[in-house]
C-alpha cells in the first residue's frame, strides 16, 4: 500500500518502539489522519538523539514523515499537550491499549474517531478517573472500527442472552448449562454497553467478560504480551 510522499504536523502517539539497525528504531504510532504507521526514527538509539527522548509512548505528539512504502522515514517530532507518565498497574492498561491497537487496527489505514477514543482512554489513565468504564468503552469502539461491533438492537432488558464469539451474535436463552453461564448476558446489561455508560459494578463486569470473549475471538491464539507482564507483576 503507498500513500503520499510526505506529511506534516501529524497528531499522533507512541504504540511501541523496537530497534533497527545499529542507531536506528522503528516506531509503531497511532496517527489522527492515517491509522497505525511504522516508521523509520533514524539515529534514534544515539546517546546524543533528541528523538529518544521525545519518542515515548503515552505523550501526544506532532510528526513528519516521508515515504511512499508502508515503512515511513521519521522526520521530526514534538510533544504537544498535557502529557504524563504512568506507572504501577496504570502502566499495565496502557501497554494493553497499546498492544491491541497494534494487534487489531491495519496499517495505514484511517480511524480518526478510535484516535478520540485513545486520547479519551489516555487521560483517564493519567487522571486515574473511572479507568474501568474508559478501558470498556475503548474497548468496544475498538471492535466497532475494526467491523466486530455488536448488534444489540433488538435486545429488551428483561430477557437472558447467550453471546457466540465465532458469529459475534447473540441469541435468548432460558436456564442455560452451567458450562456457558460464562457467556450469558442480561438484558439490561448489554443495553448498558451498548451505550457505553456504567452505573453499576455488574455492567462493568458484564462488559470486562464480554469484550474478554469478543477481543480473544479476534486476537487468536496469541496471547497478549501485556496480559502475561500484568499477571507476573
Amino acid at each position: 500500500m503507498t500513500t503520499s510522499s510526505r506529511v506534516q504536523a501529524q497528531a499522533a502517539f507512541v504504540l511501541h518502539t523496537r530497534p533497527y539497525l545499529e542507531t536506528s528504531a522503528i516506531v509503531e504510532l497511532l496517527t489522527l489522519e492515517h491509522g497505525r504507521v511504522a516508521a523509520v526514527a533514524k539515529g534514534m538509539r544515539r546517546p546524543s538523539s533528541r528523538l529518544k527522548g521525545v519518542l515515548q509512548p503515552f505523550v501526544p505528539l506532532q510528526v513528519d514523515w516521508r515515504g511512499k512504502q508502508e515503512l515511513k522515514t521519521l522526520g521530526s517530532a514534538e510533544p504537544v499537550g498535557v502529557s504524563g507518565l504512568l506507572s504501577g498497574p496504570v502502566l499495565m492498561c496502557g501497554l494493553y491499549v497499546n498492544e491491541l491497537v497494534q494487534r487489531l487496527l491495519p496499517p495505514l489505514d484511517p480511524h480518526p474517531k478510535l484516535y478520540v477514543y485513545y486520547q479519551y482512554v489516555m487521560n483517564a489513565l493519567r487522571g486515574a478517573e473511572d479507568i474501568e468504564g474508559a478501558l470498556r468503552t475503548f474497548e468496544h469502539q475498538l471492535l466497532k472500527e475494526i467491523g466486530y461491533g455488536f448488534d444489540l438492537r433488538t435486545v429488551t432488558s428483561s430477557q437472558l442472552y447467550l453471546f457466540e464469539p465465532s458469529e459475534n451474535q447473540f441469541r435468548v436463552v432460558v436456564n442455560p448449562a452451567k458450562p456457558l453461564w460464562g457467556r450469558c448476558f442480561h438484558g439490561d446489561d448489554l443495553l448498558a454497553i451498548e451505550q457505553d455508560c456504567y452505573d453499576t459494578a455488574a455492567q462493568l463486569q458484564a462488559a470486562k467478560r464480554l469484550m474478554r470473549l469478543a477481543l480473544d475471538q479476534q486476537l487468536g491464539e496469541r496471547p497478549l504480551q501485556s496480559r502475561l507482564l500484568f499477571k507476573r507483576s
